[in-house]
């Protein structure tokens, strides 16, 4: 079994921003971000640092950059990053809901070890002071469109005509009334002249979430079938995201058991325009019901689905994995998650402390490579026998004659403090 190689000795990341990772594969250079904590080397001092690896797939070399010290100590500060066509980087980065404040930062062209100022847009006038976050990238129509959680905690974006060096705000994807935390996670993936998407209706611990998709095309929100749900998307107008088509609905029952509370994953569009998606939910059924709503209400079995739309519309959907305990006491919804392969939609990474093999528990959260077939998952175990938790794959974009497998290991105990190292496998594509 190959070893993974630490490339940086603190970091962690969230999972609702995009690009974490990316590869420019004309220099061989991997770029991924993530934000350093109190508990790892550097202590107070290197705390809440938005940092960048930057590893030379040539030579091994790795180096860090650091895009803003001490920033906040949180994961969900992890900057999205875009590749320009003028050969520069981008980096959009927010704090979590502290400030209304989305920075950026634009590199030297093919340099991403060397870069210009910060800059910061301020949504203050839209949020009313309530805070701004996440960020994710991608181009539609030949602009430009950073997707934020923002107004009234809703989806909304920014969108630039230049490639980031200016942006100006572009509108509310959706809108509904406010229940608990927040509304909607929303996770992207996007072509040219398409943004599909998969979203819920609040976070799992507030709502019993279903899970809707729809895309973004010619200026309209569309469900799946094409029916258009809003003509001109991103206006003052914004629908609910009940309006989209239902992928997942709350209490569905799959093999004689009721799934509730769901969550987005991961979503990627195969070469093909087929999607593929990944979706978790509890198997859980509180003596009483309210209880399914407390903080720290233990749920201690999750599970992890994977979708399919062909082309032709039709969601195909079927039970990938069990995800086991909530990860955190205070945030029981959070699970190691699941990577899709961007260049291989049947190629999925999953981290789960439940080896998929026999159902027997481990003593950490491993990794595990799952080859979908007609017939169901086959799994390889990528990391076996850890002293500690392996959590959050991404497989890096960009190259698709290599699969850059980055996770984070470590102690985690909240999004705010956590003992990780950030590692990579890094394997050429067998055809």
């Amino acid at each position: 079994m190959d070893a993974p190689r630490v490339i940086n000795d603190n970091g962690a990341w969230c999972w609702f921003q995009d690009e974490r990772a990316l590869i420019d594969p004309d220099a061989g250079l991997l770029v991924a971000g993530s934000i350093a904590a109190p508990e790892g080397p550097g202590g107070d001092e290197r705390a809440g640092n938005v940092e960048l690896t930057v590893v030379d797939l040539r030579s091994g070399s790795t180096d860090v950059v650091v895009l803003h010290e001490r920033f906040e100590a949180d994961d969900h500060d992890v900057p999205a990053l875009w590749r320009r066509r003028d050969g520069r980087w981008l980096a959009v980065y927010t704090k979590h809901k502290t400030d209304d404040l989305t920075r950026w930062r634009i590199s030297e062209p093919g340099d991403p070890l060397t870069w210009g100022p910060e800059q910061t847009f301020d949504w203050g006038e839209f949020t009313g002071g309530r805070g701004v976050t996440y960020s994710n990238l991608h181009e539609l129509d030949g602009r430009l469109y950073c997707f934020a959680r923002a107004v009234n905690d809703d989806p909304c974006a920014l969108v630039s005509d230049d490639e980031g060096d200016t942006w100006e705000y572009a509108g509310k994807l959706f809108t509904r009334p406010k229940i608990g935390y927040v509304n909607g996670y929303t996770r992207y993936v996007s072509t040219p002249t398409r943004v599909d998407l998969i979203t819920t209706d609040h976070h799992p611990r507030d709502y019993n979430n279903s899970i809707y998709h729809g895309y973004l095309e010619g200026g309209a929100l569309h469900r799946t079938d094409g029916t258009v749900v809003d003509s001109k998307a991103l206006d003052a107008d914004a629908p609910s995201q009940v309006e989209l088509t239902e992928v997942l609905a709350a209490d569905s029952v799959w093999d004689g058991e009721p799934m509730t509370h769901w969550w987005t994953v991961d979503i990627r569009r195969g070469g093909d325009g087929s999607l593929a998606a990944v979706m978790l939910a509890r198997h859980d059924v509180p003596e009483k019901p309210e209880d399914a709503f407390a903080r720290q209400h233990p749920v201690p079995d999750h599970r992890f689905f994977y979708a399919r739309l062909a082309p032709g519309g039709t969601w195909q959907v079927q039970q990938l994995a069990k995800a086991g305990h909530g990860l955190l006491v205070h945030e029981n919804d959070y699970t190691g998650l699941v990577a899709i392969d961007p260049y291989d939609l049947d190629s999925l990474y999953v981290s789960t402390p439940i080896d998929p093999r026999d159902g027997a528990a481990l003593k950490h959260h491993e990794i595990f490579h799952a080859r979908m077939n007609d017939g169901g998952p086959t799994w390889t175990p990528v990391t076996e026998n850890s002293a500690v938790d392996n959590l959050r794959p991404i497989v890096a974009p960009g190259d698709p004659g290599r699969v850059p497998l980055l996770w984070f290991r470590g102690e985690m105990t909240a999004s705010q403090h956590y003992a990780c190292e950030v590692v990579l496998l890094d394997r050429a594509r067998q055809t």
